[in-house]
């Protein structure tokens, strides 16, 4: 029988356990970024991200084979920048899970990414191999799974529960013909974990063409073992006011691994509720990323952006919380959290 992750005492740890480093990935000519203007646009949001992860703590930048030089006019010369062959740029989903044992011991759980189910528009021939090329920048051990998945399909409190979402999990194009006890063993042979708390869906607008068909980050996150944040969308006119109201429920009749019955922190959504196109947003600052010391979380110039930041400085004590705008990421299909991936402290 092969050896898993969590039989060799590997485990994924909680996102606000010590990091070594920021992963990401810089923005190329894709069907993501299909004009000069929407990648230089790209270029410019993720830059911001990164130039201030580095102010905490190490950032690599993976960049597309021959782009170094142009990714250094967006970034500080403080973010290290190697090259290996991308199709996008979403590095929680293309990256590797990060695993330790407890003893020194550093891990990576290579998932099979496929274009978020093998959608039409996706391009995955090089991003399917950045986990592995990650894993031997780092001279860590590789763990490849059979489960299609994504780093923005998964949660975890860092003591044995993680989040998912069915849509994504046991979808078309991912896992359709896995059940959910065989996704469950698979996940927790491979994080460590023992609880999966199931939520039926994510936030509309994920479900449209370039969505992730449920992404759990955008949804709800850990922020400490039994507390979860949770997104809401106070405004009856927007369809995520239903959806959210029944996650939270769910949420909130959950226990974690430890038989804790979870705390639900509500943070609302902001108050646009359209973009440009006259399309429902997905804005969420649920789609934070935790980095030493801080907290980079996703701004979009509006009013609830000052409570967001309140609720999660009293959620993580002693962080800073930075508010970088984030409009141009979710008008490419993601947040800060997506683009991010952490290599934890062994």
């Amino acid at each position: 029988m092969t050896a898993t992750p969590a039989s060799l005492g590997y485990s994924m740890p909680a996102e606000w356990h010590p990091h070594d480093r920021t992963w990401m990935a810089f923005p190329t000519a894709n069907p993501t970024f299909d004009t000069p203007e929407g990648l230089h646009a790209g270029r410019e949001a993720w830059a911001r991200v990164a130039n201030t992860i580095v102010r905490y703590e190490p950032v690599t930048l993976v960049v597309n084979t021959g782009e170094t030089e142009e990714a250094r006019k967006y970034v500080t010369a403080e973010v290290e920048i190697v090259e290996r062959p991308l199709d996008d740029a979403w590095m929680r989903d293309i990256g590797p899970s990060f695993l330790i044992d407890g003893n020194g011991g550093l891990a990576a759980a290579d998932w099979i990414f496929n274009g978020w189910g093998a959608q039409s528009w996706a391009r995955w021939d090089q991003d399917q191999h950045i986990a592995e090329h990650i894993s031997e920048l780092t001279g860590v051990r590789r763990f490849a799974s059979r489960l299609i998945n994504e780093g923005g399909g998964i949660h975890v409190d860092g003591e044995g529960t993680v989040l998912v979402t069915d849509t994504v999990q046991l979808g078309e194009g991912r896992n359709a013909d896995w059940t959910r006890e065989e996704v469950e063993a698979e996940l927790h042979a491979f994080l460590g974990t023992t609880k999966a708390v199931w939520l039926p869906r994510g936030l509309t607008r994920d479900y449209d063409e370039f969505g992730t068909r449920g992404h759990i980050d955008i949804v709800a996150s850990f922020v400490r073992p039994g507390v979860v944040v949770a997104h809401v969308q106070p405004d009856p006119a927007h369809p995520d006011h239903e959806v959210c109201r029944e996650l939270v429920e769910i949420l909130r009749s959950s226990t974690d691994a430890r038989g804790r019955q979870l705390e639900v922190i509500e943070l609302p959504a902001p108050t646009v509720l359209l973009d440009e196109e006259g399309e429902p947003v997905d804005y969420s600052y649920i789609n934070h990323y935790v980095a030493n010391g801080a907290v980079i979380l996703c701004a979009f110039d509006d009013p609830r952006d000052e409570e967001a930041a309140a609720v999660l400085a009293k959620a993580y004590p002693g962080r800073t919380v930075e508010l970088v705008d984030a409009t141009e990421i979710f008008a490419n299909g993601g947040g800060i959290h997506c683009i991010t991936q952490q290599q934890p402290q062994p």
